[in-house]
């Protein structure tokens, strides 16, 4: 039996990419037990506004070089209150932000500091109002070592994969021959081919946060992905 597997860092409120790699496997395995990197995903994300694409970005306290993801903490509670007055300024005329609005007001009332755990009950959120069915895991929970490809490969192995799917940026580190002596197949995701839906503020822009989806197209969000033919949103 085929059991695909995605394993990938948790992001701040991520682009519907993000969820169209989560929704094409079985098993998906946050990976917040590697090297925090600054300037990324982790911690910020690009929304829609009357002014423009606008960067969405939680402070964090970066103690030392090797800090990973896991160990990272919100350095200021205010952004919570920030994030949300910008989100509900920038949305409140989109068709669906009043359908939306109680759940996302709850995530943003919760007071909690580790960035891991901030990242990942956003994702768990939006996993459910999209319709997707794929079993989360954390990949602290598991014991792996090696290098970056061997730990990969291991984590696969815990959760009783056959196929690994990663995203194309990858293709640049990994060991493609280690996945073949563990007997588990390597496939691309590719995210091309996105269609276009209706979309507040201007030109359209694929790269911003799957909200911007949620919020204009609501039930029909999954119709503008790419991995949800037989899924209708919530």
């Amino acid at each position: 039996m085929i059991k695909r597997v995605a394993i990938l860092q948790s992001n701040y409120i991520p682009w519907k990419g993000y969820f169209d790699l989560l929704n094409s496997v079985d098993d998906f395995i946050f990976y917040d037990e590697v090297q925090y990197t600054k300037n990324d995903w982790r911690n910020r994300n690009r929304i829609k506004t009357a002014q423009g694409v606008q960067w969405l970005t939680m402070p964090v306290r970066q103690e030392r070089l090797a800090q990973t993801i896991s160990e990272t903490e919100v350095s200021d509670p205010a952004w919570r209150a920030r994030h949300w007055r910008t989100l509900a300024q920038a949305y409140a005329r989109s068709p669906h932000f009043e359908q939306y609005r109680p759940e996302l007001e709850k995530l943003y009332a919760v007071d909690e500091t580790r960035l891991s755990v901030i990242n990942q009950r956003f994702i768990r959120a939006i996993q459910g109002w999209l319709g997707s069915e794929t079993r989360l895991h954390s990949a602290a929970d598991f014991t792996v070592d090696g290098d970056r490809t061997a730990r990969l490969v291991q984590l696969v192995q815990a959760v009783g994969g056959t196929e690994y799917v990663s995203g194309p940026a990858a293709s640049a580190y990994l060991d493609a021959d280690q996945f073949a002596r563990a007997g588990i197949d390597l496939t691309w995701m590719s995210y091309e081919g996105y269609p276009e839906y209706p979309q507040l503020h201007g030109p359209f822009e694929h790269r911003v946060s799957v909200l911007d989806l949620l919020l204009n197209t609501g039930p029909e969000a999954a119709r503008y992905m790419l991995s949800f033919p037989n899924h209708t949103a919530l």
